[in-house]
């Protein structure tokens, strides 16, 4: 009996093109937020005559290289459909721990090697307590260590910020390239930690773990991979990552503020939104989550240079927020619509 297509092939032939679309939308929808960052940048430059000077796109570089880093730990754990809401008290718990650190060694090697062990340390009381403390979502973990994390550096900073960090923190945070005093120190930390990661997500079997536990957690079980210390290992890298992010604050203030990472959570996961990574887990890379820290501070820099109202940018960072999860579930739909209509056609 011939096949049903076979004798009707206008069916086959009409039903291409629309294939055809699909597949361009989508492909529209994968460089979309690269494609709107430099739109951004564009119609800025145009508003704003400042907006592109070398000394302004450092300004952004910097304002944003904390928020970058923090991004690439909160990738790791949205890749596995989890969440870090400690982050940002994270990040200030270790950038106090560092000040007292070097107020009591005078070390420059210890402070930093205590920042970043106070971020690893959180991180790990976060999948521990995730993962064998049976809870059902990350979320209430890292919320009471978002509290806890707080309420520490406040207390051991006696409220108000712990003056003196050691050269080489103020040199990544608040230094510039020898070759170009427009361009920070932290923007080659950034590219440096986004490299390692993206090589380690990609070649190293970890970071196909990573994949594997966020596309399918059942499935990964029944390849005998160890789930629950990848879920743990990630959030131990974003703690870790923290600490990093705030050897750049830290640098940038010479001091270590209780207050810093305020709100930092909710920047890390909005530039992973932005960046197209999905909370249903298994897809995003470092690539476009560094896009999207760089989009919300080019958004926050261009408001500031045309002198727009803060309440203005929390709703514009909002909106963007919404419309960068909408077009993920856009191209969800869209992923699943492309793969039954090319198979109609096979």
């Amino acid at each position: 009996m011939p096949d049903a297509r076979s004798t009707n092939p206008t069916r086959e032939v009409a039903s291409t093109p629309r294939v055809n679309a699909v597949g361009a939308v989508l492909s529209l929808l994968r460089v979309g937020p690269l494609l709107i960052l430099l739109i951004l940048i564009v119609v800025l430059a145009n508003l704003s005559p400042v907006f592109f000077t070398v000394g302004n796109l450092g300004n952004v570089l910097v304002q944003s290289a904390a928020i970058a880093i923090l991004a690439i730990g909160q990738l790791l754990v949205i890749l596995t459909r989890g969440i870090d809401l400690s982050v940002g008290s994270n990040l200030a718990l270790c950038a106090v721990v560092g000040a007292l650190v070097f107020g009591a060694t005078n070390s420059g090697a210890l402070t930093i090697l205590a920042m970043l062990a106070t971020g690893a340390l959180v991180g790990a009381a976060n999948g521990f307590g995730y993962v064998f403390g049976k809870l059902p979502h990350p979320f209430i973990v890292t919320l009471a260590t978002l509290s806890i994390a707080r309420g520490l550096a406040l207390g051991l900073a006696g409220g108000r910020p712990v003056s003196g960090m050691p050269d080489i923190v103020d040199s990544i945070g608040g230094g510039s390239a020898p070759f170009a005093s427009w361009l920070p120190n932290a923007a080659f930390l950034v590219a440096g930690v986004a490299i390692v990661v993206a090589l380690m997500l990609k070649k190293v079997v970890w970071g196909r773990w990573i994949y594997a536990v966020g596309g399918s957690p059942e499935g990964a079980r029944r390849l005998g991979i160890p789930r629950d210390w990848v879920l743990v290992s990630v959030y131990v890298m974003s703690g870790l990552l923290a600490g990093v992010a705030a050897i750049i604050t830290a640098g940038r203030l010479n001091a270590g503020s209780p207050t810093s990472g305020d709100l930092a959570e909710l920047d890390s996961i909005a530039a992973v939104v932005i960046g197209g990574a999905s909370f249903l887990g298994g897809r995003g890379n470092v690539g476009h989550a560094l896009i999207g820290a760089l989009m919300i501070s080019v958004i926050r820099n261009g408001m500031n240079l045309l002198n727009v109202e803060g309440f203005l940018q929390l709703i514009v960072i909002g909106v963007v927020i919404f419309l960068a999860v909408e077009s993920d579930v856009i191209r969800g739909r869209l992923e699943a619509r492309f793969r039954v209509m090319r198979a109609a056609t096979v």
